[in-house]
């Protein structure tokens, strides 16, 4: 089974850009081209969040219509950036997702099992799963565990060493990890939001952060205003493999060249 995880797309409408330079909306046009391109179709891209900026209808539309563009099945949850009823508006024929509260969902069906968390707070750079958000976790890892499982969420709930964003990563990260370190079938927690690929051990398993179709976020600490710097970085994807025995993760660029050549 391949999955294909894409994150923090920012897409905005045409003449506007996040900043200087960096057309969104064709960077996840561009990163679309690269998920057809690939030799094995993916089997499910999973988006973790971010998918607009300024959370504008106009901006969902475009981002609904790049999307449409993949042929495999595509499952999301909100980030920070994102409006949960504009997104139920906009990708209406998302029927897995709940048609009311926090898109907490399961997808099956696949070798591997799907749980996707929503960990938005409405108005907060911030994420939370709450007591209920762990709870249902808890709850769905203890259906079936014996199935390999992968979970999905915007805030990573892990400390990636990026001063400014760790600042706004999962709150209640600990908790999180408690719980999935008694389910031993976690294969992967996956998760975007800082603008860069880290990987860190979390609760038995791995944890990692999918880098940004857009701008990268720099290392170090950020401005005097409490803000991180940018850096405009190759954008890129992951790609999870489950072979039947284990998940391996490789990155891919989604800009530049990456036509196969011969030595």
């Amino acid at each position: 089974m391949l999955i294909v995880q894409i994150s923090d797309l920012h897409v905005t409408t045409p003449g506007r850009n996040v900043v200087p330079g960096v057309d969104t909306a064709a960077l996840a046009a561009a990163a679309v081209q690269r998920i057809r391109a690939l030799d094995e179709a993916p089997d499910a891209v999973i988006v973790t969040g971010d998918l607009v900026d300024e959370v504008l209808p106009a901006e969902y539309a475009e981002a609904a219509r790049i999307l449409a563009m993949i042929d495999a099945p595509v499952y999301l949850v909100p980030g920070n950036h994102d409006d949960r009823a504009m997104i139920r508006s906009a990708l209406a024929g998302h029927g897995y997702l709940p048609p009311e509260g926090r898109f907490h969902y399961t997808v099956e069906g696949y070798p591997v099992r799907l749980l996707a968390l929503d960990t938005l707070v409405d108005g907060q750079v911030h994420g939370t799963l709450g007591r209920d958000g762990l709870d249902w976790l808890d709850a769905r890892l203890s259906e079936q565990p014996d199935r390999p499982t992968l979970v999905f969420m915007h805030h990573p709930p892990f400390v990636t060493h990026l001063p400014v964003m760790d600042g706004w990563r999962l709150t209640d990260g600990p908790a999180m990890e408690a719980v999935v370190a008694r389910h031993r079938h976690v294969l992967r927690v996956v998760a975007g939001h800082v603008h860069r690929f880290v990987v860190a051990p979390f609760g038995g398993t791995i944890a990692m952060t999918a880098p940004p179709l857009c701008h990268a976020i720099a290392l170090g600490p950020g401005d005097e205003r409490g803000f991180p710097f940018y850096t405009l970085e190759s954008p890129g994807m992951l790609l999870h493999r489950w072979d039947g025995e284990r998940l391996t993760t490789q990155l891919a660029q989604t800009t530049g060249d990456w036509e196969p050549r011969r030595f």
